[in-house]
């Protein structure tokens, strides 16, 4: 019934989303007063930024080094630097960049933003931890935009991260990323076995019949 429903009303919400993100939008979330601007994963009709906050808020983050791979508007990022962390925020999108680094004065926080593909300009030091929110439609995305929301046709970003991941963390970091049942977590998670890297799911989440799964990733011995 749920793909059904989104088959049907999908071409007016594209109208939608396209007039009410045109321009900048509020979007507050416990201590965050954050703002979304054009072209930014906007986090108003997905849950995977406010269920991701509601999944650290209670990780103790003070001094810890925190990343964040794909930060959009940063308000998670923000989030984590509210509460003691010490935060790098990367993003491959320019208007993402300008946001974070937007939400970070309106918050009053220091982060460390770098426009960067993946882990193209992060340099290879293991985090206490990574959190990953990453694009998992298998569609080539066609601008900077699309690339928060389209893995590749061929799950390329997933191709590109897993291999790259076990540079930036240690035995002792905590690396999450979340995903949507909606999403083929079977092909990543097999992607991610490829390169001797195990998903465990540590939490869930059910809104409007959908389930949101956070995995944590860690190496296989």
């Amino acid at each position: 019934m749920k793909r059904i429903l989104t088959k049907i009303i999908s071409p007016f919400l594209k109208v939608f989303v396209k007039y009410y993100f045109s321009k900048p939008r509020k979007y507050k979330y416990k201590t965050v007063d954050g703002i979304v601007l054009p072209t930014v994963f906007f986090p108003h009709f997905t849950m995977s930024t406010k269920f991701f906050m509601e999944f650290i808020s209670d990780k103790d983050l003070m001094n810890k080094t925190v990343l964040e791979l794909g930060c959009g508007t940063g308000i998670i990022s923000v989030f984590c630097a509210q509460n003691g962390g010490i935060v790098t925020s990367s993003d491959i999108n320019p208007a993402a960049i300008e946001n974070a680094k937007l939400n970070a004065d309106r918050n009053n926080v220091i982060l460390k933003i770098i426009h960067s593909d993946l882990f193209e300009k992060i340099e290879p030091v293991p985090f206490d931890y990574i959190l990953i929110n990453p694009p998992y439609y298998p569609k080539t995305p066609a601008n900077d935009a699309e690339k928060a929301w389209f893995c590749g046709a061929d799950f390329e970003y997933f191709h590109r991260l897993f291999p790259a991941l076990p540079h930036y963390f240690s035995p002792n970091s905590h690396v999450y990323m979340i995903l949507s049942e909606d999403c083929e977590v079977k092909k990543i998670r097999t992607i991610a076995a490829s390169n001797q890297l195990r998903l465990t799911p540590v939490y869930e989440n059910k809104k409007w019949g959908e389930v949101t799964y956070i995995y944590r990733i860690e190496r296989i011995v």
